[in-house]
């Protein structure tokens, strides 16, 4: 559904991201794990459409979308959450969803926020409440509800569950399971909660400085006796025992 082919990118003459070729499969989880600094979020912006590409191409469903600006790639069904700023603080629940279908005639947005509230019911008793009241797991539930309003193919998720608790970020990788299993959604998530998100995952990769160290199925991933030391060498740059 989605993939890159050599990419190099950054930002200005920074490059981030060095001769990176992935595939994203459709109505699959694809985990992107890696230490800080590795380029996981750059990633996710190079696939959107927000990050400088010096070469190689991206495509998205056969479609070289490499030159394509980010409001474009939105167009077509592309969705990228990022960890912060993915609502708006100073508007209501309700004005965030109604925002979110705003080219949309005023039924179908009413019909979508209905799904969108049997998703997430935690919505439901906020509607008149300010996003910035919200909790930080609400506020991720009201991110992902604004693109499911745009129906949006793809959500490229970064770092959902990072300052939560760890039952509130069960939780959040519960629903975003769910997205998958109930919508057949394609899901690319950054995480650093590496053993929990390799259970709803379906693949993963994990870059290192910009490259990728590692790619495969996601449970044979999470299944290998080695995964303690992989996510020490790889993950925190460690060579634990």
């Amino acid at each position: 559904m989605l993939e890159t082919e050599l990419l190099n990118c950054g930002y200005g003459e920074l490059q981030v991201i060095f001769d990176l070729s992935a595939s994203i499969e459709r109505g699959m989880i694809t985990a992107v794990l890696g230490p800080n600094g590795s380029g996981k979020s750059t990633f996710l912006k190079a696939l959107s459409g927000l990050a400088t590409i010096y070469s190689g191409c991206v495509r998205y469903e056969g479609q070289d979308v490499t030159s394509m600006p980010a409001h474009q790639r939105a167009k077509l069904g592309i969705a990228y959450l990022p960890q912060t700023n993915n609502v708006f603080s100073n508007l209501t629940v309700s004005e965030n969803l109604q925002i979110a279908g705003y080219v949309l005639d005023k039924r179908e947005v009413e019909d979508r926020i209905d799904a969108v509230l049997d998703l997430f019911p935690e919505l439901e008793g906020y509607m008149h409440k300010k996003a910035g009241t919200l909790s930080g797991g609400e506020r991720q539930f009201l991110a992902i509800g604004s693109a499911l309003i745009r129906k949006s193919k793809i959500l490229m998720l970064d770092e959902p569950t990072a300052h939560l608790s760890p039952k509130l970020s069960a939780i959040v990788l519960e629903r975003i399971s769910e997205l998958r299993n109930k919508l057949n959604l394609t899901i690319v998530l950054v995480e650093q909660n590496v053993k929990d998100t390799l259970l709803i995952s379906d693949y993963a990769y994990i870059l290192v400085s910009g490259r990728v160290a590692y790619y495969g199925d996601a449970g044979a991933l999470r299944d290998t006796p080695s995964l303690d030391l992989i996510i020490k060498k790889f993950l925190f740059g460690r060579e634990g025992a």
